[in-house]
């Protein structure tokens, strides 16, 4: 069997790589009792006195490397940004390594470090660390790693759901995954369309500063929104009833999905966040998250249940159910 690119977009083929070959050869995967690879959360923790060192990793290959409302220089602070804000930690520091093909144009190299500087500021982090190499790659690769800090077993996990949680997502879905299809192709819609990506670490500050507890949160990226709620309740032994009717997906998303024939809950989003939360703190929470301008859109869209396992969706004609997708229907959107 041979590596594909589905391998790499998230959902069921590239979960099943990661258990069997990437997890099945290593041992020694968490530090100190702290939470470690085997957990498949966006971060992992290294405790320390009486906080947790949070520690991520992502790779970042985008094609087109510039898009509408972004680039992959902006992607590589966001995505990183954000793994460790869904774990409920202050992003303190990042590193980035670069690899760049012969051949490309420093202009544009000089484009993307600029988008960087933006981001971290935006974000309030700073690159402390990196590396740079020349190879025979096809377009500019980033990988970029990040530390935070959270309090000594505060941090969030996305196996944290309970039965009568409320489910809030941030903000409208599908906007990146989408922009980058249609810059990538040259599909001709009359479209304003630009993505998300942004650093959502102020955004989930905002409602953990207030004092209100998240029990579960991911960032959708790769698979969107469906794989992350699946994720979620696959791994808190739980269900979830969405409501279709209260997903928060803007006309053009919704046309654009129906026109090219893809669901806007698998694409890939670069500036959201999925939250459960208590019933009672669920109404005060979305107040809080429509104050800030990334959660402007956001939307209780239902509830955790332990009637069924998984994900259903309540349409206008009866339940579904939501799947993990086999992958992202957009390879290589961050």
């Amino acid at each position: 069997m041979k590596i594909t690119r589905m391998h790499g977009a998230g959902g069921t083929v590239m979960q099943k790589l990661i258990k069997e070959t990437i997890l099945g050869n290593l041992e020694n995967t968490s530090v100190n009792g702290g939470i470690g690879l085997e957990s498949l959360d966006d971060a992992s923790t290294i405790p320390l006195g009486d906080k947790e060192i949070v520690f991520t990793v992502d790779g970042h290959t985008v094609k087109p490397i510039f898009f509408p409302g972004g680039d992959i220089g902006r992607i590589s602070v966001c995505g990183t940004v954000n793994d460790l804000s869904v774990m409920g930690a202050t992003p303190i520091a990042l590193s980035l390594s670069i690899i760049l093909p012969e051949g490309f144009d420093i202009e544009n190299l000089d484009k993307i470090m600029k988008s960087i500087n933006e981001a971290c500021k935006e974000a309030e982090v700073s690159v402390i660390t990196g590396d740079t190499k020349v190879s025979n790659v096809d377009d500019i690769i980033i990988s970029s790693a990040g530390i935070g800090i959270v309090g000594l077993g505060n941090a969030v996990r996305d196996s944290g759901m309970k039965e009568g949680d409320v489910i809030i997502v941030s903000g409208n879905i599908g906007e990146h995954g989408l922009t980058i299809l249609l810059t990538r192709e040259g599909f001709e819609f009359e479209s304003e369309l630009k993505s998300d990506v942004a650093p959502i670490n102020g955004l989930v500050k905002s409602v953990l500063d207030a004092g209100f507890k998240i029990n579960a949160m991911k960032d959708p990226t790769r698979g969107g929104l469906a794989d992350s709620l699946n994720e979620m309740a696959e791994k808190s032994g739980l269900g979830i009833l969405i409501h279709e009717d209260k997903l928060p997906i803007s006309n053009e998303v919704q046309f654009i999905g129906e026109a090219l024939g893809i669901d806007p809950l698998t694409v890939a989003n670069e500036g959201k966040v999925v939250m459960a939360v208590r019933a009672e703190d669920s109404e005060k929470i979305l107040e809080i998250l429509k104050i800030h301008p990334l959660g402007k859109n956001a939307k209780i869209i239902g509830t955790v249940t332990s009637e069924h396992k998984g994900v259903l969706m309540e349409t206008l004609v009866g339940k579904r159910i939501v799947d993990t997708p086999l992958g992202d229907p957009i390879p290589r959107v961050c």
